[in-house]
Formats: C-alpha cells, structure tokens, sequence
C-alpha cells in the first residue's frame, strides 16, 4: 500500500485529479493518498469529488500545520459537501507536540456522521501513546497510524497493530536553490517500497520528490530544476534526476531556463528509454516551445513519482 502525501496546493491537487483515472483507478487496491489541505479552493473540492468518484480510498487531514486552511468546520463542510454518500475515506489528525487530545476528541465528535475512520498521522511521540489511542476509539475506528520516522523513535512503530502501520519519511534530498543541482545530476531516494513490509509495515508513504518543507508563496528562480524520479534497473532503489538550466545568472527569461533543464530531460529519456504518464506532456512542450509554467513542473514531477511507484509495487 502506498500512500503519497500531498500538501493541498493547486498543482498537486490537480495532479491527483488528472492521476485518478488513468493511474489510481486501476490501482487502487494499492493506492490512498493523504491530502493536507492548506488553502480553500475550488481544486479541492473537485479533487475529493474524483477520488470518490472512482472508488479511491483517501485521507484528509483535519488539522492541517502549513498552509492557511486551518477552519476545521470549513475543512469538513469541503469534505461533506464533495463525496456526497460515500464512505471509502479516512478523516486525518496530525499528533503533534501541541495537541490537546480531549478537545481533538471533542471537536470530531461534532462531525461523527462525516468519519467513517481516522488516520492518525505521528509527528510527535507520547509515551501513553496506547491510552491516547483508546480514547480516540471510543468513538471512532481507528483505520491507519501513519508513523512519521524523523519525528518518532526508532521503535516508536511497535506501540500499534501491524494492520494499520504505515511509514512516512522525507527521502527528496532538497538543495538551498536550484542551481545547487548542477552539483548533483541524481540522488537516492528511497528502497522502501521493497522492504517496507520485512520492516512490520502494511504500507508507506513518502513527499514525493517535492521533499516536506512546505513554502507558502512561489518566486522566480535563478534556475529551474526538473526533479524526476526512476528506478534504478539493478536494484529497483528509486532515484531521482535533477535537470537543471543553465543561464542562472538572473531570474530573467524563465521560460528559456526551462527550455534548457528539459532539453537534459528529453536527451536523458531518449537515452534511456525511459517512460511514464508525465513523458509526454514533457515531449509535447519540448516539441512545441512552450514554457507552461512553474506550478506544472510540479504537478508533472509528482505525476512521475506516483505512477513510477505504483508500477514498483
């Protein structure tokens, strides 16, 4: 089981609803996103409306910690009013160092006809955590304990039912600026799709190659780097390559810059036979001349990654 992490941001929403059909549907016994939502849009209310449409299981988090999205009444009326009758998803709350676990409790159970079951995402480690747990359900199933591994101890995973564990880790090795990927064609990623469940876990979950540091607002680069993930042919470890501009003197002419990262791109997929769902949108822009924009680099990058996996497992 896989289940990505995406921070609801319009491109990667928009990447999850264009993943839905063609990638998600016919995997979808292996597949459940986690949407974080960190704005109110339109994008997401339509991205849940196609989840559920399709059959894919889905987490959304109730108490987003990025973002400006932080009404938990705005949260689950988005939520109610998008999958109508529909049942196949989790509610997500973020354990975090901060929480007040009686009035989490107490806040849910105002929405208890909109959980069907919780995922609880643990950013933070409780030593009563198994006391903590039981008074959560009390009112409600628990389905998913998404243990996050850099914000966790070591066997801090141990403290849950197997059937319900899945790990998160940030594996995208995320440079200051761009231009820093001149330095470092590719990076390690991540093998855990291959050994995930010898470690005592049903699933896991990663950033993608986006990497969790989350940043509100965008700003024109020095240069643009095309993160793209593969796996490697001996191992099937995953990796990723970065394609990056040349001309970074200057945040001018953007769409040149990009010209130049995706013409490494093309080459490099030319060379190596590579494929997924993004190539050809890739292709089309390079066969075109045309720069569609930052937030599509994005979306296409996490396109990549989701279909990449899925065809890993």
């Amino acid at each position: 089981m896989y289940q990505p992490y995406i921070r609801g941001k319009q491109f990667e929403l928009i990447g999850i609803r264009e993943l839905t059909k063609p990638v998600l549907f016919p995997n979808k016994a292996k597949v459940s996103p986690i949407i974080e939502p960190v704005k109110d849009s339109s994008t997401l209310k339509t991205t849940i409306k196609e989840l559920a449409s399709h059959d894919i299981n889905f987490t959304v988090v109730v108490n987003p910690q990025v973002g400006t999205f932080k009404d938990t009444n705005a949260i689950f009326n988005t939520i109610s009013s998008s999958v109508g009758d529909y049942t196949n998803y989790q509610i997500g709350v973020i354990f975090h160092n901060r929480i007040d676990h009686s009035k989490a409790i107490g806040i849910l159970q105002q929405y208890t006809k909109a959980i069907p079951a919780l995922s609880i995402i643990h950013n933070a480690v409780f030593d009563n955590i198994s006391d903590i747990l039981k008074s959560y359900q009390e009112h409600f199933a628990i389905r998913y304990n998404v243990i996050n591994l850099s914000s966790t101890s070591r066997r801090y995973f141990r403290n849950f039912e197997r059937n319900t564990l899945i790990e998160l880790d940030d594996y995208f090795n995320a440079q200051t600026k761009n231009a820093d990927y001149l330095q470092v064609d590719e990076s390690n990623f991540s093998e855990e799709h291959i050994y995930y469940k010898d470690e005592g876990f049903e699933g896991f979950s990663d950033y993608l190659s986006i990497g969790e540091e989350y940043s509100e607002t965008g700003f024109l680069p020095y240069a643009v780097a095309i993160h793209l993930s593969y796996a490697e042919a001996q191992t099937n470890r995953i990796k990723v390559k970065h394609f990056v501009s040349d001309s970074n003197d200057d945040t001018s002419d953007i769409a040149g810059k990009f010209a130049e990262a995706l013409d490494k791109l093309i080459a490099w997929c030319d060379q190596t036979g590579y494929n997924s769902i993004a190539i050809p949108e890739f292709r089309r822009f390079h066969e075109n001349g045309h720069f569609p924009g930052l937030g599509t680099l994005k979306k296409l990058s996490l396109m990549n990654h989701i279909d990449l996996v899925l065809k890993l497992i």
